[in-house]
């Protein structure tokens, strides 16, 4: 399962521009808490701690806490916004979640054995296809990556979905094919050779 973090929030009572940039001026960016059947919760959340957890990665796949004075949300974040020219975080969308929540979500792709891959080894290039795979999956049991093993892949070799073992309870978003994960491609050279050498035989 991802991992979470925790952040501290206030209740936002100004909205608009000007109240936006009063919080930025005091470390502060706005946000919004949403979903569950529950009215919307204006928020202001630290810019420090809100970015660090941005750049440890998979923000929009990991649950978070938020305690809004004194009461604890868990939520995932779903959007956010920088500022145009700096980078800066500007805003962030936050959904609440429970045990129940489903969420569809892009989960990332590891490839294993690299080094070892036979198509690889001959000369071949992993071309990646998809470097992550929308899936649907259950708030409390989002996996953080999945795995794809090239221990025996071939040169020209195709692999799909079905390669990955997927875990329990979550179902890819695409579910009419299997789909294309990554391909052990034959460099130009290398195919002008093998098709020089058929052609004599």
């Amino acid at each position: 399962m991802a991992a979470s973090y925790e952040l501290k929030a206030s209740v936002r009572n100004r909205v608009g521009k000007g109240a936006a940039r009063a919080l930025r001026r005091e470390g502060l960016i706005p946000a919004v808490i949403y979903g569950d059947k529950k009215a919307a919760l204006p928020i202001s959340i630290p810019l420090k701690e809100t970015t660090l957890a941005l750049h440890k990665g998979g923000f929009l796949t990991h649950i978070a806490t938020i305690e809004v004075d004194g009461e604890k949300h868990q939520v995932i974040a779903k959007d956010f916004q920088r500022h145009p020219v700096r980078d800066d975080l500007t805003h962030v969308d936050f959904l609440r979640v429970s045990a129940n929540t489903t969420l569809v979500v892009n989960v990332p792709v590891h490839f294993l054995n690299q080094e070892t891959c036979p198509g690889i080894k001959r000369g071949g290039v992993l071309n990646i296809v998809r470097h992550t795979v929308e899936m649907t999956v259950p708030a409390n049991a989002i996996p953080e990556f999945l795995e794809l093993d090239l221990a025996n892949a071939k040169l020209g070799e195709s692999l799909h979905i079905s390669a990955i073992n997927v875990p329990a309870n979550c179902h890819p978003t695409i579910t009419d094919r299997d789909f294309t994960i990554a391909t052990i491609a034959a460099p130009a050279g290398l195919k002008d050779v093998e098709e020089e050498g058929s052609a004599e035989a």
